[in-house]
């Protein structure tokens, strides 16, 4: 038996299957993986996150910890806005990919990946403590993500008053608070919605508005194959504390301003002229399934890299995936089950808004 989160009984009363996930007894679906996905395209979708932990960082020095301890600059944006980031080792691996909420200069909030629960709160701690801070891990909180192009209006119809009011005027990117709710327009699928943090106790009784509301109830499966879609990297499978953000696609998050240091910032820097591999978008050509961990080959039949997520696209109806490889190869196959398939190299992401997006093309440098 593992970790249960507030709502573990909803999802039973539910039907829904369970699986062990970074500990945590979770849904991977509950009728259906492909009506889930549609669900969440095309109307809207709602998702147990509770698994995630809440950080909370206070204190007069909050906002100068987060520019050393986060290779993206919270200063790039304003209190009540967010901004994804990494956080580095000191050898400029990933230790985890999060979101951090500035409310003011002397609270932020971050939410960290179920996996890296124990290890990031740590590594917080030991870095934080040249800095006037304090570090809360907010275990008494569920978060409830729910997502699609129908899901904002839904959510105001389920919160009420000054809240509601509050979250219709949201931008991406910006969230509010009242009391122990956050409301963020954040979110994990290329869709539109929000990201709830609330006490757990009011969990359930949240979860079965929303449902009776007409939102689908959707499991890591389904958010699996969203994500891929929207090409956002899987933490363990397409970034790790062995990769740095150059080849794993996410440059963008990283801030070299001369004026700031952070955590990995040296060691990626040396680093940087040397990369040689790169994090690319895949489309096969022919028949078969992408699956994490299958080997790739270029036109001489060598091997150059490797798969870190692959699935079938319920959206586009053929198989994509994310994979590393070395750069400056063109011409791909995949091997699948004792063959090579070809395959095709695109910018990523495959999906926005329930829409095809990627282009074919040669080949991504990321630069920083």
């Amino acid at each position: 038996m593992g970790l249960k989160t507030p709502l573990y009984e909803n999802h039973l009363q539910e039907g829904a299957k369970l699986v062990d996930f970074a500990g945590w007894d979770m849904p991977i679906q509950y009728k259906s993986l492909m009506d889930e996905h549609h669900a969440v395209r095309t109307d809207a979708g709602v998702f147990d996150v509770s698994h995630m932990l809440t950080v909370d960082i206070k204190g007069a020095q909050a906002f100068d910890f987060m520019r050393y301890l986060l290779a993206n600059d919270i200063a790039k944006i304003n209190p009540g806005k967010a901004i994804y980031s990494c956080m580095l080792n000191q050898d400029a691996g990933i230790i985890d990919d999060l979101i951090a909420y500035y409310f003011t200069d002397d609270f932020i909030r971050l939410v960290i990946n179920a996996g890296n629960r124990e290890s990031d709160v740590i590594w917080i701690k030991e870095h934080a403590q040249r800095f006037n801070v304090e570090i809360i891990a907010r275990d008494e909180l569920s978060i409830i993500a729910i997502q699609g192009p129908n899901a904002r209006e839904k959510v105001h119809q389920a919160l009420t008053g000054n809240l509601a009011e509050a979250a219709k005027m949201l931008k991406p990117f910006s969230m509010v608070k009242a009391n122990e709710w956050m409301i963020a327009r954040t979110g994990y699928t290329g869709e539109d919605g929000y990201e709830i943090s609330l006490p757990a106790a009011e969990a359930s009784a949240f979860w079965q508005q929303l449902q009776d509301l007409g939102v689908t109830p959707c499991g890591l499966g389904a958010r699996d194959t969203l994500r891929l879609e929207a090409g956002m990297n899987l933490y363990g499978q397409d970034m790790t504390e062995l990769t740095t953000p150059i080849e794993s696609a996410l440059s963008w998050t990283v801030s070299l301003t001369e004026d700031r240091d952070f955590v990995g910032k040296s060691a990626l820097m040396a680093k940087k002229p040397s990369i040689s591999q790169e994090l690319i978008g895949l489309v096969l050509d022919g028949k078969g399934v992408l699956r994490h961990g299958q080997r790739i080959f270029n036109d001489q039949d060598e091997d150059i890299g490797v798969i870190t997520s692959g699935s079938f696209s319920p959206t586009l109806s053929q198989s994509i995936a994310l994979a590393r490889i070395d750069k400056g190869n063109t011409v791909i196959q995949v091997g699948i089950r004792n063959k090579k398939v070809p395959a095709t190299i695109v910018k990523f992401p495959f999906v926005r808004k329930g829409k095809k997006v990627y282009k074919e093309c040669e080949s991504i440098v990321p630069t920083v």
